[in-house]
């Protein structure tokens, strides 16, 4: 194991997260973070988010998360629906939420769990449907793999797992 991905498994592995991820969809597409060393192919394409902090409501976490990876001041519009991640070593509940942007300027942001030299956000930026299309399925977060319009994810409601 390299010592990226043992990194990774010493912040986030084997240990229930409760995670929050926003869909922010404008007329440029979907924004999308993409990461280094996470998804069974080392490259993984999904919407921004991340754990949330004890004392922490989700929408404060939702908001600071926006800041730490895109450098996005963000509204929550409103709670989606809720997908259950499991992909050894990882595993979290993840809170769905669409969001609209209020203001900063969309700039790779940073993962402050991990070091300077082992960062993983390697792009941010929105992705149009037919770009999302483009990707290989195994780049893109569960939820985002089988979408048939934005729409259809902003319509999604109830638990969902990857399968």
């Amino acid at each position: 194991m390299d010592s990226l991905e043992s990194k990774i498994k010493s912040n986030y592995g084997e240990k229930l997260r409760v995670r929050v991820c926003g869909i922010c969809i404008t007329e440029e597409g979907l924004l999308m973070v993409h990461h280094a060393a996470l998804g069974k192919t080392g490259s993984l394409w999904a919407p921004p988010g991340g754990g949330m902090e004890y004392g922490e409501n989700a929408h404060e976490a939702l908001k600071r998360e926006f800041i730490e990876e895109t450098h996005l001041d963000i509204e929550v519009v409103k709670f989606i629906f809720v997908h259950e991640f499991l992909d050894p070593p990882l595993h979290g509940i993840e809170l769905f939420f669409e969001v609209k942007i209020t203001g900063g300027k969309l700039k790779k942001g940073v993962d402050p769990e991990m070091e300077a030299d082992a960062q993983i956000i390697t792009k941010v930026e929105f992705k149009s449907f037919e770009e999302i299309q483009q990707l290989p399925k195994a780049h893109l977060h569960y939820v985002i793999q089988n979408i048939s319009s934005f729409d259809s994810l902003l319509s999604r409601t109830g638990y969902s797992k990857n399968k």
